[in-house]
């Protein structure tokens, strides 16, 4: 037999990310981590993420010097009433001001629209994910979205409650277990993390593994070409 399939999904959360593991596209490991570039270094069971084929973190990886990405109209678009969840990310230059009213300028001056604040609040994870992906090389480490990997999860169809309600959880948690990811009560440091956060790790996990096995879809489809020829994309 072949050495198995490990991959990672990671979701920002309250004071840093969590992440998920999966061998073979079964639960394997949740981890806490303050730093993303630490929890790159051990995932699940105390093994290093070099061993997972493909590291899918829920964060905008990539970014344009003029315009706005194709990644999020296409995701905001698939996702129809819940296209909430999805923020449109700016060029890179308005994510190199230092506080929230010089990048909202700098963004109308970019795009003719602003910036809000909660798209401004990811600004520092934002920031930290795209040096680890400069880091990483290659294309392991890929953006994905967890609505948009649920909807997939779905067989396409829209979910009726958001992530936060109980209903919502339920529905996203039934899903995973459907897909062979069953989640365990105990889930050591990352049990204090929200619940939604660890279900979109999970989902993010979901979707490193169809990458890894040649599975995955884009949106884009092809991907937009980005800064420096790497291509930009949310994959599910």
């Amino acid at each position: 037999m072949g050495d198995a399939v490990r991959v990672l999904g990671v979701d920002a959360c309250p004071g840093g990310w969590v992440a998920v593991a999966l061998s073979d596209g079964r639960f394997d490991g949740a981890r806490f981590g303050t730093g993303l570039r630490a929890l790159l270094g051990g995932a699940g069971h105390g093994e290093a993420a070099d061993d997972a084929r493909v590291v899918a973190v829920d964060i905008p990886l990539g970014l344009l010097g003029t315009g706005w990405r194709r990644a999020d109209a296409d995701a905001a678009a698939l996702l129809g009433r819940l296209r909430g969840s999805v923020f449109r990310v700016p060029p890179r230059a308005v994510w190199q001001e230092e506080g929230y009213e010089a990048a909202n300028r700098r963004c109308r001056e970019l795009t003719g629209a602003g910036l809000s604040r909660q798209s401004w609040g990811l600004a520092a994870k934002l920031r930290e994910a795209n040096a680890c992906l400069a880091d990483a090389g290659g294309d392991r480490l890929r953006e994905v979205h967890p609505e948009v990997s649920f909807r997939a999860l779905a067989g396409g169809r829209p979910l009726s409650y958001r992530k936060k309600s109980w209903s919502g959880q339920m529905t996203r948690r039934s899903l995973l277990e459907d897909a062979g990811i069953v989640l365990p009560g105990d889930l050591g440091d990352a049990g204090a993390v929200p619940p939604d956060d660890v279900l979109d790790a999970a989902a993010a996990a979901w979707s490193a593994d169809r990458i890894a096995r040649g599975r995955a879809r884009s949106l884009p489809d092809p991907p937009q070409p980005g800064d420096g020829g790497r291509p930009i994309a949310i994959w599910y």
